[in-house]
């Protein structure tokens, strides 16, 4: 009896950690984490040094509204997500979770963090929170099925955070903080047109447009990621005469995007096939992880150095 006893227990908490495992799968952990961290680079550039409650409250904010865009996403694509390979393990499609559950965690994240972020932090970080959402779960999900500009209007939802993390300190659109959304949005383009090259038999498959499966389209898709390519890493530099930046940013920037470009364009030789793709893909994440944490880690070495050559009057007067 003791036996049997225990052993139930053990299968009520095997089942009770697969249950929160399947709610935590839902966030896609990863993609969320890559959010937060634009997020918070969005904060730390901002020109005035953000509050510790305002930090906090932009990150756990953006995270859960980040977490509720990928459950709805995952609610909405469960019959997709069952006929590719990658996907097709994910808790819907698997049969481990029942989707009014998911729909339910989604919407309760959604409630919870456009509070969170509206009355904790500010109306424009709430706004552009909002707006993300929207697009990323009622436009950008369905429109996949129908046409390949999709990514154009999913790089916008994508793109957001970093305006979330400026607003929420400045409380205002500012340049730089335009310029980072415009690098989070170039960004996107050839990061999905890589992995779209490695699987797009499985997009086709599952009914989802993207353009390496339109006539001429894997030629078009290579192009694009040089075309996006070159204006992003061209873009990065802005951040130099707008003064967030400086040599060792420039530096950076300069062997990170030469890299990253020249990768690209050897994309172009018809003998590259679906190692090049897999690697561009690979190639894209560490570029802007190198991009934005150079020019986070320069902007303090320069604002610390500036603040010290200051007299404290000035400082106040700067800021």
């Amino acid at each position: 009896m003791n036996i049997a006893l225990t052993q139930g227990e053990r299968a009520r908490k095997a089942r009770g950690i697969s249950a929160v495992l399947s709610y935590l799968e839902l966030t896609k952990p990863r993609i969320t984490s890559l959010v937060v961290f634009t997020t918070a680079s969005g904060l730390w550039l901002a020109p005035v040094q953000p509050q510790r409650h305002t930090v906090l409250l932009t990150l756990i904010g953006t995270a859960l509204v980040v977490a509720a865009a990928n459950a709805l996403n995952m609610y909405l694509e469960r019959e997709t997500d069952a006929l590719m390979p990658r996907t097709m393990h994910r808790p819907l499609p698997a049969g481990r979770m029942n989707p009014s559950l998911a729909l339910g965690f989604g919407l309760l994240l959604a409630a919870i963090s456009l509070p969170v972020l509206s009355l904790g932090v500010g109306l424009l970080p709430g706004l552009l929170a909002s707006a993300a959402l929207v697009i990323y779960v009622l436009i950008y999900t369905p429109m996949k099925r129908y046409t390949a500009a999709a990514l154009l209007v999913g790089a916008v939802a994508g793109a957001i955070p970093p305006l979330i993390g400026w607003t929420a300190v400045t409380g205002r659109l500012d340049l730089p903080g335009v310029l980072l959304f415009a690098v989070m949005f170039l960004w996107q383009v050839p990061h999905f047109l890589a992995i779209s090259l490695v699987r797009r038999e499985e997009f086709a498959r599952a009914g989802l447009r993207v353009q390496p499966n339109e006539p001429d389209g894997e030629r078009r898709a290579r192009r694009n990621i040089v075309w996006y390519s070159a204006v992003l890493v061209g873009v990065s530099f802005l951040f130099i005469p707008l003064g967030v930046a400086g040599n060792v940013y420039f530096a950076a920037a300069l062997v990170s995007g030469a890299l990253f470009l020249g990768h690209g364009v050897h994309g172009l030789r018809a003998k590259t096939g679906k190692r090049w793709a897999r690697n561009e893909f690979v190639a894209s994440l560490g570029y802007v992880t190198v991009l934005l944490a150079v020019l986070v880690v320069d902007h303090a070495y320069s604002s610390s150095t500036w603040a010290i050559a200051l007299p404290p009057r000035e400082i106040l007067r700067k800021q």
